[in-house]
């Protein structure tokens, strides 16, 4: 038996983006939102993703929302009380042959006319930046300072307790109903 009879929004899966669509209408103040999940929270392909948040792109639009997703990974840890994992620590892109490089000096203009910051870098500057690293083959890499690494399931987490503290409060696991008929 679902939680409401009834829900203006009903969102079907509980990995980070369900929860982040449910946190962002609750932010909007949509309280009449169900999120209906089959297992736990972010126990689908959100528990295995890798957490790398790059955000340049070709896109304006998808670089602008990768820009908002650090935005927002910046203050959810403090907003919900979790912990989120996120840390910027930056993304080194390497080019390890010529045509390469010039891919990498085009998005470091890409990156400019999108508002981020991005270095471009010798050989030598990277491998100050990551000791391990062996240069030899590398011809120039570009740092951008913004990116970082976070836990995606620590953040479907602080993502779901932010949309519950903004008033939604129907979530409902089904694996008891599915478990029921026989699927």
């Amino acid at each position: 038996m679902l939680p409401t009879a009834s829900a203006r929004v009903v969102i079907i899966g509980g990995g980070i983006i369900g929860c982040s669509v449910a946190y962002h209408l609750g932010r909007m103040g949509w309280t009449d939102v169900l999120l209906l999940e089959r297992h736990r929270l972010s126990s689908g392909s959100t528990w295995h993703a890798a957490g790398l948040v790059g955000q340049l792109r070709t896109s304006a639009n998808i670089t602008q929302l990768l820009g908002y997703s650090v935005d927002l990974y910046d203050r959810l840890e403090q907003e919900t009380g979790l912990a989120t994992g996120w840390r910027r620590v930056g993304g080194l892109r390497l080019a390890c042959y010529a045509d390469r490089w010039t891919e990498v000096r085009r998005q470091a203009t890409t990156a400019k006319s999108f508002g981020l910051e991005m270095h471009l870098l010798s050989p030598r500057e990277a491998r100050e930046m990551w000791p391990l690293m062996t240069v030899e083959d590398v011809v120039g890499a570009a740092f951008l300072p913004t990116d970082g690494q976070a836990s995606p399931s620590d953040i479907t987490q602080a993502l779901a307790k932010g949309a519950r503290s903004a008033g939604c409060g129907a979530w409902s696991l089904i694996r008891a109903a599915s478990s029921a008929s026989g699927s």
